[in-house]
């Protein structure tokens, strides 16, 4: 456990339908293939911020049924739907608890392999949630953490309204005491932590044909609207509802662009020692 007291953290996205559909496309395979060659049958996994519990299925089957995984997440109900979700998979070795990633209810070295996608950018002290995570590592074990950076993000042709959006998450983000561009600081963050043996890399999310653009312009329309993303903005005065929804407008324009292209970059990083 640890002393340190950690403000409430703000999900900027919220856990609205829109943002669950988004979750629930990813996969071992599209969002965390760097960690793939590291993991073996019988390992203990710990997956934090597991969301609807796509990914945490994937390691289960990977770590087969003599290894394990626990599931932790902030929202109670998103673990109830992660923990539905792996049981239509007919897994049963994974558990799920409600627990803050600061403050992890595990002993020292309990666990081969600590993942956690798209989480440390959330967090007002990611360093410490890293020290927490190295905590429960075991010997050996591994850390395999990959975060958007949201900056590096670009799209053609260009839409103003877009960069209106990126703006204003980038903002709404900070304003929770987030950092969006978390991508490129996990190497930084990490050796901070205390990790000496560290490999980093990137890789992206492409959004370009027709299916693909509908489906992710669709998405972050409603997002915009609808989501944690709104209600701050709103909260904060950095939009009013119009200018919502003109920024929602755009991205269907989008979606509907033949020459539409959009590119999310993701720093990765595994860390050991």
């Amino acid at each position: 456990m640890t002393d340190h007291q950690n403000p409430a953290v703000v999900y900027t996205h919220g856990h609205s339908a829109a943002v669950l559909r988004s979750h629930r496309s990813r996969t071992a395979a599209n969002s965390a293939g760097y960690l793939l060659p590291e993991l073996a049958a019988g390992q203990r996994v710990l997956d934090v911020g597991c969301g609807p519990g796509t990914i945490t299925a994937d390691l289960a089957e990977l770590v087969g049924p003599e290894g394990r995984v626990v599931a932790i997440d902030t929202s109670a109900e998103v673990l109830a739907q992660a923990a539905e979700y792996v049981a239509g998979r007919g897994l049963a070795n994974v558990g799920f608890a409600v627990a803050d990633v600061h403050d992890l209810p595990y002993p020292a070295a309990e666990f081969d392999v600590v993942h956690a996608h798209q989480v440390l950018q959330h967090l007002v002290d990611p360093v410490d949630a890293l020290r927490q995570m190295r905590r429960v590592l075991a010997p050996g074990g591994v850390l395999a953490v990959r975060d958007a950076d949201y900056e590096a993000m670009t799209w053609y042709p260009e839409v103003p309204e877009l960069d209106a959006w990126l703006a204003l998450y980038r903002r709404c983000a900070r304003a929770n005491g987030g950092e969006p561009d978390a991508g490129r600081r996990l190497l930084a963050w990490a050796r901070e932590a205390g990790f000496t043996e560290l490999t980093a890399s990137s890789a992206t999310w492409t959004y370009a044909s027709p299916g693909e653009r509908l489906w992710w312009g669709e998405s972050w329309a409603d997002r915009t609207t609808s989501s944690g993303l709104a209600a701050t903005a709103l909260a904060q005065g950095f939009a009013d509802r119009a200018e919502l929804a003109a920024i929602a407008d755009a991205w269907r324009r989008w979606t509907v662009e033949p020459d539409g292209w959009f590119a999310v970059l993701h720093g990765e990083l595994l860390a050991r020692g």
